[in-house]
């Protein structure tokens, strides 16, 4: 059936391959299709309310931040209090597969219960199933999946787009962003592991759809929560063919062609089509297959990224002050950017959400497939991915950016004109270490790669919820996937990333009021966590 699969692709790609002559033409066919529809729903998703003289805040990030700000507060700051506790997790101290006095275990044989029947401990009866089981991977491979997902072009191209609108001040409200966001992300994942289903053969089915239909359900809101969770997935499926694909090899092709000195669309379409196959490929394994691929690729790039970032910062060493002074500044002045202050806040708070993805809900798909009888343990180990991709990697790619601009040769702060995207990080890196560009490619494909397989699993997750489990479902999902990767290698950046904002941000309405309503149900979680922590039942052997 696999092999079946990966020809069904190929032989639904490759025709593309002979239109490279006309690629172009095929550009500008990709851009007025996609144009009107993201046009239209980002009007609805990032509908703005007036601040001020020709500014406005879009409704989806007043949310975005209230919401992680709650989360923040109510679990007790839990992006400090419970860090260490996040690293002692991934690296293996505590044992989340045993069974303490309170992990959650039943007993009886795996079925699939599709009724909301609440038992007398307050449990609903589909989730008893789930709790008894394992999951597919480990926590180390459930975070690198998400990782996979969230460390990828938002860091390179993302920041560069921020900073290119926003000025060095947008790097400030991402790094705060960021710090935030781990609240926000530890709620979502614990959810996603306490409401997850197992089939009979053992797979694993989570995500926000599963606990906004449950968890609400459990809560007397069974209409509101079905609505949602379709809602959800529908946008999920968007996300995972906008943000989670075309963005990934739109960029990746542009810094191909930049390497090889051309800006032709046949080139685009080529490398989206080699892209789509390799992908497809390692897509039919699934979350198993993904997971082992991304615990391989994700650090070595992320190594790789950073280690170039610090070299090059450590080479201007003399002007990280005047660079964090010019972050400072821009982020309270918004000096020459349009909206000003304002303006400069949402460009950080939106790619830096666009990146790290917390309050979005995706990564609690990954997640919600970990070995453990504790949800808690994974949203603790979950928290770690906002710091690492935005306070970590986007605020080392920010640096080199500003330290490598001082003197505005490589960009003008809040033009439109000129490098934006990841063709702005590579003249950056270029500029400092001439010859980086070779590498930086091998890293943005890299990234692609890895954030392409694991938003593949998330809009696939979504998709069965949404028609099915069968076989079929899902090779439709996974042939039209492939398709979108040669679109947005051919689209313009502008349509692709429009498009992609506006999927990713939708999600966010449904998945932050189903935390906030769910949020005594991870405080109890993690209560029951923590207290076997401390009992001494899940020390490591």
């Amino acid at each position: 059936m696999r092999k079946l699969i990966a020809i069904l692709i190929t032989s639904m790609l490759m025709p593309l391959a002979s239109f490279a002559q006309d690629a172009k033409s095929w550009d500008a066919r990709f851009n007025d299709l996609l144009k009107p529809v993201s046009d239209t729903v980002a009007g609805i998703v990032f509908y703005s309310i007036p601040v001020g003289a020709g500014v406005a805040i879009p409704i989806v990030l007043i949310v975005l931040l209230l919401g992680a700000l709650y989360f923040t507060i109510y679990f007790g700051f839990p992006n400090f209090t419970k860090f260490k506790l996040a690293i002692d997790v991934v690296r293996g101290k505590f044992d989340s597969t045993k069974s303490g006095p309170n992990a959650v275990v039943s007993s009886g044989p795996s079925i699939v219960l599709d009724d909301n029947i609440a038992t007398d401990d307050g449990d609903v009866l589909d989730t008893i199933r789930d709790e008894s089981q394992d999951g597919e991977v480990t926590p180390f491979q459930a975070l690198t999946a998400a990782l996979s997902a969230t460390v990828g072009l938002g860091n390179i191209a993302g920041v560069a787009i921020a900073i290119a609108i926003g000025g060095p001040g947008a790097t400030l409200w991402m790094i705060l962003a960021g710090f935030l966001g781990m609240a926000s992300k530890f709620t979502e994942c614990t959810l996603g592991v306490k409401y997850r289903e197992i089939g009979p053969d053992g797979t694993v089915y989570g995500g926000p759809m599963y606990y906004l239909k449950k968890g609400l359900a459990e809560k007397g809101m069974a209409g509101l929560g079905k609505v949602f969770a379709v809602f959800y997935a529908i946008m999920l499926i968007g996300g995972s063919f906008g943000g989670g694909n075309m963005f990934q090899s739109n960029q990746a092709a542009a810094q191909f062609k930049t390497l090889i000195g051309t800006d032709s669309g046949a080139a685009g379409t080529i490398f989206g089509v080699i892209l789509a196959v390799l992908v497809g490929i390692v897509i039919i394994g699934g979350i198993k297959r993904i997971g082992a691929v991304a615990e391989k690729i994700v650090p070595l790039m992320v190594g790789v990224y950073v280690v170039a970032a610090l070299i090059i910062i450590g080479l201007n060493i003399t002007s990280v002050p005047a660079a964090f002074g010019q972050i400072f500044n821009g982020a309270f002045t918004g000096a020459g950017i349009t909206g000003g202050f304002i303006g400069v806040l949402i460009q950080g708070f939106k790619r830096a959400a666009f990146s790290n993805e917390a309050g979005v809900g995706s990564a609690s798909v990954a997640h919600s497939a970990v070995k453990t009888k504790y949800p808690a343990s994974e949203g603790v180990v979950a928290l770690l991915e906002p710091f690492i991709d935005t306070v970590v990697v986007c605020t080392m790619t920010a640096l080199v950016i500003i330290i490598t601009n001082m003197d505005g040769s490589i960009l003008t702060y809040g033009s439109a004109d000129g490098l934006n995207g990841v063709n702005l990080t590579s003249a950056a890196f270029e500029s400092a270490i001439p010859g980086f560009s070779y590498i930086l490619t091998f890293a943005v494909i890299m990234f692609a790669f890895s954030t392409m397989l694991a938003w593949s699993y998330y809009g696939l997750q979504a998709w069965k919820y949404l028609f099915g489990r069968s076989s079929i479902a899902d090779t439709v999902y996974k042939v039209m996937f492939c398709v979108f990767i040669v679109i947005g290698a051919a689209a313009s950046l502008g349509a692709v990333v429009d498009f992609s904002d506006a999927m990713v941000f939708a999600m966010i309405f449904p998945n932050i009021i189903g935390l906030i309503i769910l949020a005594p149900v991870v405080k109890e979680e993690m209560t029951k966590y923590i207290s076997d922590i401390e009992g001494g039942h899940l020390n490591a052997d």
